[in-house]
């Protein structure tokens, strides 16, 4: 496996790890309720994550396939991370507001919604997997917020998004106990 994909699975995993823990700090008998009426539940957070994360794989499997022609070979070993600013993702001081087809719907209580993470996050890896090796920086999208970022960044934007989420369960499950 090349160097840059293990990269980004690891930083997937850790995070994915870090949001587990957070929810798995919150009472399961409180992970639907709403701190206060204006802020997410646990539920409807994990709901979120879905979304994006279901969102950003059917985006770069289409961006990525889209150029699969031109795609060259990865010549690179060095690390992709310092590619994205980690800290501005989940600096929860800065307030961002999520675009409408990623807000929750309250369609998933917190089990269905880990559930429903585990089975994006098996097809996400299965995206990375089948681009093993492949160079993905030329295959852009903007983001709201970042402006255009590479597929690499779009990958580690997904694991420190989680992390972002994560310090907000946190928060979340400090207020309800």
């Amino acid at each position: 496996m090349h160097a840059r994909t293990e990269e980004i699975l690891r930083h997937l995993d850790a995070n994915r790890v870090v949001l587990r823990a957070a929810v798995d700090a919150v009472p399961i008998g409180l992970r639907e309720s709403r701190p206060t009426p204006d802020r997410w539940s646990v539920a409807e957070v994990l709901e979120h994550l879905v979304r994006v994360e279901e969102g950003l794989t059917r985006l770069l499997s289409l961006r990525l396939s889209e150029q699969a022609a031109a795609l060259q070979p990865e010549t690179e070993t060095s690390s992709v991370m310092s590619r994205l600013d980690h800290a501005r993702v989940i600096d929860r001081g800065y307030r961002v507001t999520a675009g409408e087809r990623v807000l929750p719907r309250g369609e998933m209580d917190s089990a269905t919604a880990l559930a429903a993470l585990e089975r994006s996050r098996g097809k996400l890896r299965e995206l990375v997997l089948a681009h093993d090796g492949i160079a993905i920086t030329p295959v852009t999208h903007p983001h709201p917020v970042l402006g255009v970022i590479d597929a690499y960044q779009w990958l580690i934007f997904i694991g420190s998004h989680e992390a972002r989420h994560a310090d907000q369960i946190r928060e979340i499950g400090a207020t309800l106990t």
